[in-house]
């Protein structure tokens, strides 16, 4: 009788497995953590539009030139959606990184579902927690924008996965 008929292959695992100590969990969450709180920091009163305004507008014009008000007021408004969206998608990235170390052998669509729903769940939270705030206001739609960075962030993820993966020579 063949190995292969024993179940030999069958019960052979995917991926080969190591050992799970501390470091391996702190290696695969700690950027996860520092992301989170990277984002509760500028969850504050210190972040706010209010207080973000003068130092960004005094950098952008360093190298721009003078801006009228108008002009400034949506450049501002552009400059922080844009780093809701990069932000959040970075934190997508991260939070992809830990469930791929974590659940080796799942899917990448489910890894994925689990990146996105941790974003969404730390975008929501910091949303609700700017309600709070005198000079911030808490929006679903920044959630939105916060959960489109991070599935766009994942896409671009999952294609690069996929180009290395077609990329290699067949053995």
């Amino acid at each position: 009788m063949s190995s292969k008929r024993r179940g030999f292959w069958i019960s052979t695992p995917r991926t080969k497995t190591y050992p799970r100590g501390p470091w391996f969990w702190i290696s695969a969450w700690w950027p996860v953590a520092v992301g989170i709180a990277v984002i509760t920091a500028e969850s504050t009163p210190a972040f706010g539009s209010d207080r973000t305004s003068h130092p960004l507008r005094w950098l952008v014009q360093l190298f721009f030139g003078q801006l009228s008000d108008p002009t400034w007021d949506l450049l501002h408004h552009l400059l922080r959606k844009s780093g809701h969206f990069l932000g959040y998608g970075a934190l997508g990235l991260l939070w992809l990184r830990a469930w791929r170390m974590t659940l080796p052998d799942a899917r990448f669509l489910s890894q994925a579902a689990l990146a996105l729903l941790g974003t969404a769940l730390v975008a929501s939270w910091d949303e609700w927690h700017q309600t709070f705030l005198p000079n911030r206001t808490g929006s679903p739609y920044d959630v939105l924008l916060d959960c489109c960075g991070a599935a766009a962030m994942i896409g671009m993820a999952w294609l690069y996965l996929r180009s290395i993966r077609h990329a290699q020579p067949a053995c």
